[in-house]
């Protein structure tokens, strides 16, 4: 069984052991008054004394958090609120009095009167300090409670407001990407229409994949290279020789998390910047590998430069996109910078902290270009 005190619950059994505690203190200290004016009575009736007086707070204890629940004391404090609590004050303290001196005429040798007239003489004053003692025990657990509640509520809104910026950055990056993707498709359709004809298949597979798998923020590495594949295929298919990959990937960051979506605006910065842009011949590659606490992703190619003076933090929908979602989702622990490498091109390094989750499902079905 359990004493509710408004949103706080306490066992019954610990309830009376706290009140038997207070019980012994004021007993005691009723024997150590009397014992210095040197007449005490037996140690029994200093704790029959002291029990009828606090079991009866025990027992209108609830009471008291009910009043301070129905009539708070809040900011602003207004003399109304206070003038209530005054009041129920005086009204509790004078039903305690009455119980205690109606349950003392029942084991002294004495009338109700006379017992009444006692308590109000001897306990007045420490049952308006009990009263408001409780009232402020009861206002304390209030705020915290509402305290708590307004943590968690404002932690919910901020989670929310996260994933929702997530969810706009995700589709803003799909249309970039789709748009992209079909512009490729329409410039092979007079050059080599088996080849586009190729290429709208794997993006109808590349797109079931989108609408299948992504209502989460994380994926595997294993299911973004998957999926990545589908996209490299079609830029194969879009320019055929002169586009080369090379990806090393280490056996055991194969199950890290990973934003969905991560690596394909990247690749598609590369190519973009650089063959798409460049004569010649160009190599797309892509390494992870874990440093310590870190998964460290690098996507390089070699038929492009940054301009002097660039930014190191790149600039275009894709990049600006991927680092915001780094940031929303892992905050200062994630990193997203360009470097020129040696002797010629560019690598997008991405940095992620280094956490394995488990895969859902079965990655999505294609067929390797």
């Amino acid at each position: 069984m359990k004493i509710r005190f408004g949103s706080t619950e306490i066992a019954l059994s610990r309830y009376l052991v706290l009140w038997s505690a207070v019980v012994a203190v004021f007993a005691l200290q009723g024997y150590m008054h009397d014992a210095l004016g040197g007449s005490t009575w037996s140690s029994f009736d200093y704790l029959r004394w002291s029990a009828i007086q606090w079991y009866t707070w025990a027992a209108l204890a609830p009471l008291v958090f009910r009043l301070a629940e129905r009539y708070p004391i809040q900011p602003p404090f207004r003399l109304d609120s206070f003038g209530t609590q005054l009041l129920a004050s005086a009204g509790v303290s004078l039903l305690a009095l009455v119980i205690g001196a109606l349950i003392s005429s029942v084991t002294e040798s004495s009338t109700f009167a006379d017992q009444f007239r006692q308590f109000v003489g001897k306990h007045t004053a420490t049952c308006l300090l009990t009263y408001w003692t409780l009232l402020a025990i009861q206002q304390a657990l209030h705020f915290r409670a509402e305290q708590a509640r307004r943590e968690l509520e404002a932690s919910r809104l901020a989670t929310e407001l996260a994933q929702s910026r997530l969810q706009v950055l995700k589709t803003q990056l799909q249309p970039h990407f789709l748009f992209n993707t079909l512009h490729a498709i329409v410039t092979l359709l007079d050059e080599d229409q088996r080849s586009a004809e190729d290429m709208l298949l794997r993006l109808s597979d590349l797109l079931r994949a989108f609408l299948e798998d992504y209502d989460g923020q994380e994926i595997t590495l294993r299911r973004e290279l998957a999926l990545l594949d589908l996209y490299l295929g079609i830029q194969r298919m879009r320019f055929k020789d002169r586009l080369s990959t090379r990806i090393y990937i280490a056996p055991d960051t194969l199950d890290c998390a990973v934003p969905s979506l991560v690596l394909q605006p990247i690749v598609e910065n590369a190519i973009r910047h650089g063959i798409g842009r460049r004569v010649g011949d160009d190599c797309i590659e892509i390494e992870t590998r874990r440093e310590d606490a870190q998964l460290c992703i690098d996507v390089r190619n070699r038929n492009s430069t940054l301009e002097e003076g660039a930014d190191p933090l790149g600039h275009g929908i894709g990049l600006s996109n991927t680092r915001l979602r780094l940031k929303e989702l892992y905050g200062e622990t994630a990193d997203i910078r360009l470097d020129m490498i040696w002797p010629s091109g560019v690598a997008c390094r991405i940095r992620l902290p280094y956490r394995e989750i488990e895969e859902a499902d079965e990655a999505p079905e294609h067929v390797p270009a």
